[in-house]
């Protein structure tokens, strides 16, 4: 559909020469498709063709089999290649030359480069740590480590050995981390010794000790020191020290050969409603996911340098480690993004010459509020692709990135989850960008928006995200879920043989999408669902409010918007602001959207990656407990919201 017919301009569209030059265009060329419409059909139609296409062309390593897909009585039990024989860790270290692997900056200063020939070595002395430990296929290693090297190397050595791995960020608490190693019993846990954040050295030693002594089934806790020496060795038996890493011989990396569904990764639920579900991810799904993402929808080739903002608790992590299977560099940083300054990741990716730079929503609404013009203060010449993720992208985030960071970037907005390890929705750097809208619906995947009784929805509705096709990376189970009950409820009771995880979209007319939020946290005044995403648009432009927080309160029998604001310094909630703002959302979005009441907060409480848990505070409002505070990076801000008498009947 022509710009015209959307309603939307373009911000963006790819040059003649740019499009020849991706991956994309090679695979729709290799497929005889004309165009990403085209191979999307196709990719649905016949998948068998599709995703065999795939591992060829983005250079999977072992032995696909003969069958690509064999059907299952339901979405989740067809199989992938039933007969195939692989090891993801091969194809990630495919590469061994003296080329960079990894480029490492810390917050502190800290910096550290690895070859590919560097990073097999490491990642063999690793294997063979986790050999003495008695590690075989099937056990799990578990990792709270910074975002340094040597997780990768961990995580590959682990997955060589065919070892389930499982990893947390350091600033987990130790409730946090037992409530979700705990349910995995792993035998052997890697840790950092410390870490950096906003400026301050965070030691792990007395946290280390506590978890090590509450999971029983661990065999060894190997501590490996942050920077070039190990800070507060721990008080205990189990406690491998760095010095055992130096002395080992390693010889080359093993590779165990197993099946396509042989589990890689346990990733969790965010725990903010309940004790952590386990997400048991199969190995060959989530390799071969990732990197259709990564060089069909971000253009992503071999040599180029991948950066993602991320830790090791979020499934981003999993998603930027992949990116070494496309011969990619990765681009590593740990600590705060705005330490010494705003500016700091523009720093890296200019420093290090990044091709890929992937962020979160909020991040770019940040610099924006900040006011950061990269676009005149750093060399970015050699990005080509933006990621956004972790909430919707607002059109002025759009309109922010091509005017003030580079107007010939191909800003990929992205949603998916940790549930399938991937994307739901991507990029296309073959079309055009247009403000406020996902470019398309993932290859292999059958997007739909469908109503409350199941029936699609066109473009402009409002309704429930589903996927209505069998794809590679949907989840094996649940840990410890007999029967596959709490697996099946999560995901197929609300629409039976459509995979569903909660998300409020619509298309729009040039075919994209806008994802208006998180469907259990829709609004639903009057009886009319609306999403959050709208009043965050309109917000989130007011000088004065540096972020927002927006909920749904049970009020006379009906539901009342509360917006809750954290204002910039010197800002204050008086009765002009409030006229500011609800004339703001009622001319930008519509008189529905407008809170009824609104209230200043110093904080909002947030997720370890970023992002705001409207959940949480409607749960607090309410007077439920929250189950599982320790999924949150900043607990302590919940109680800001208990007994306000703003909204007290």
């Amino acid at each position: 559909m022509s710009a015209e017919a959307s309603g939307v301009e373009p911000l963006w569209t790819p040059s003649d020469e740019r499009v020849a030059a991706t991956r994309l265009a090679a695979f729709m060329a290799d497929l005889g498709v004309p165009d990403y419409p085209a191979l999307h059909r196709l990719s649905v139609e016949d998948p068998a063709t599709f995703w065999r296409h795939g591992w060829d062309f983005c250079g999977v390593v072992g032995d696909p089999g003969d069958v690509v897909v064999e059907p299952g009585d339901r979405l989740r039990t067809t199989r992938f290649f039933p007969e195939a024989r692989l090891n993801a860790a091969e194809t990630l270290l495919a590469r061994g030359d003296d080329a960079p692997a990894m480029l490492f900056e810390g917050e502190a200063g800290d910096e550290r480069q690895l070859s590919w020939a560097e990073l097999r070595r490491l990642v063999a002395s690793y294997q063979q740590l986790l050999l003495d430990a008695g590690v075989t296929t099937g056990d799990r290693v578990a990792a709270m480590m910074a975002n340094t090297p040597d997780i990768y190397a961990v995580m590959l050595a682990a997955t060589g050995l065919g070892a389930v791995f499982s990893s947390v960020s350091p600033d987990f608490g130790v409730d946090g981390v037992v409530d979700r190693f705990g349910q995995i019993e792993p035998v052997v846990l890697v840790a950092s010794d410390g870490y950096w954040y906003g400026g301050r050295w965070f030691a792990c030693g007395e946290k280390l000790e506590q978890i090590a002594g509450r999971i029983p089934s661990l065999r060894s806790v190997v501590v490996v020191p942050y920077g070039d020496e190990l800070r507060g060795p721990l008080d205990s038996e189990l406690v491998i020290g760095p010095e055992a890493l130096a002395g080992v011989d390693p010889g080359p990396v093993r590779y165990e050969r197993l099946p396509f569904d042989h589990p890689w990764y346990v990733l969790y639920s965010s725990g903010t409603t309940g004790k952590p579900k386990c997400i048991v991810h199969r190995a060959g799904g989530v390799l071969l996911k990732h990197l259709v993402e990564q060089q069909l929808h971000c253009d992503v080739r071999r040599g180029d340098r991948v950066f993602y903002f991320t830790t090791a608790g979020w499934m981003m992590w999993n998603w930027l480690a992949s990116a070494l299977g496309s011969g990619a560099t990765l681009v590593l940083y740990d600590g705060s993004p705005f330490h010494p300054g705003p500016a700091r990741l523009f720093d890296l990716v200019a420093r290090t010459r990044a091709t890929l730079m992937g962020i979160s929503a909020k991040f770019i609404d940040a610099c924006a509020k900040e006011g950061l013009r990269p676009a005149g203060t750093h060399d970015l010449g050699s990005l080509r692709t933006m990621c956004s993720t972790g909430s919707p992208l607002v059109p002025e985030g759009f309109e922010y990135v091509y005017r003030h960071v580079d107007p010939d970037l191909h800003l990929a907005s992205i949603s998916g989850g940790t549930d399938l390890c991937g994307c739901l929705v991507a990029g296309d750097p073959t079309s055009p960008v247009r403000a406020g809208e996902i470019q398309r619906p993932g290859l292999g995947l059958d997007i739909q928006v469908l109503d409350d009784a199941g029936t699609p929805l066109g473009p402009g509705q409002q309704g429930e995200l589903v996927c209505a096709n069998p794809f590679p990376s949907i989840p094996l189970r649940f840990w410890d879920d007999p029967g596959d009950e709490r697996f099946d409820a999560a995901y197929f009771e609300r629409f039976p043989g459509r995979w569903h995880q909660g998300d409020f979209a619509e298309w729009t007319g040039a075919g994209g999408m806008i994802i208006h939020g998180r469907s259990d946290a829709t609004l639903n005044p009057g009886g009319v669902r609306i999403g959050t995403a709208e009043i965050y648009r309109q917000v989130d432009a007011i000088p004065q409010v540096l972020e927002s927080l927006v909920i749904g309160q049970q009020w006379d029998g009906d539901t009342r918007v509360v917006l809750f604001v954290r204002l910039a310094p010197g800002a204050i909630l008086d009765d002009e602001l409030r006229d500011t703002i609800r004339a703001r959302i009622r001319t930008g979005a519509t008189p529905r959207h407008v809170p009824a009441v609104i209230v200043t907060v110093d904080d909002l409480p947030r997720t370890r990656s970023g992002k705001l848990t409207e959940l949480a505070v409607r749960d607090v409002v309410h007077g439920r407990p929250v189950k599982n505070a320790e999924a949150l990076a900043n607990p302590e801000a919940l109680e800001l919201f208990r007994d306000l008498p703003e909204l007290r009947p």
